[in-house]
């Protein structure tokens, strides 16, 4: 089955909103993103679509990139292929971390078995 694209300003006014601050949104992103196990990891996209915002992928970047992260496991989240999408020491750091986590990598990616699907209700 394949998906159908979204109209054009649909996705032009999901881009400003995610750009809006939105507290309710963002506590509900940091949920999901303390659910996230060690030693799995979950894409922006994944993270929006369990917080019940899909197309924000966008907008859990801005919070990771902005917010004070503190208890927060920001590693964990990669892009939609696994790849780490930071840029160099933080794409270091975050290597780093993910592997203090048991996290093995396939060239730059996450390989799929430490890949984590939500399942709430």
């Amino acid at each position: 089955m394949r998906r159908t694209a979204a109209p054009q300003n649909l996705k032009r006014r999901i881009l400003k909103d995610a750009l809006r601050k939105n507290e309710q949104r963002d506590a509900a992103f940091r949920r999901i993103i303390r659910s996230v196990p060690k030693g799995k990891v979950s894409s922006y996209g994944k993270v929006a679509a369990a917080a019940g915002y899909p197309l924000y992928h966008r907008a859990v970047a801005k919070l990771l990139r902005s917010a004070t992260l503190h208890g927060l496991p920001w590693q964990r989240i990669v892009g939609a292929g696994g790849e780490i999408k930071l840029r160099g020491e933080a794409a270091a750091e975050q290597r780093f971390r993910l592997g203090m986590e048991g996290v093995k990598f396939r060239g730059k990616r996450v390989r799929p078995g430490f890949r984590w699907r939500w399942v709430g209700s």
